[in-house]
């Protein structure tokens, strides 16, 4: 699955502030960092982890794939 950085994503597990369960990735290099879009916490994940966690990516360059 393709992603880039500042794209919009849904996981397969949901925040558990409930706000909202799209997250934003924020940085990326050997580690990704997402931003939940309710709450404003974030998360570091692995590349592999956050590649087996990724339920789909919603936002993509600007356009919505949902």
């Amino acid at each position: 699955m393709e992603y880039e950085l500042n794209d919009l994503v849904e996981m397969k597990k949901a925040h558990p502030c409930k706000k909202s369960k799209y997250w934003q990735i924020i940085r990326m290099g050997a580690d990704i960092r997402i931003k939940c879009q309710g709450c404003g916490a974030s998360v570091l994940f692995s590349r592999r982890d956050f590649e087996k966690r990724l339920k789909k990516v919603v936002k993509h360059g600007g356009e919505e794939h949902v």
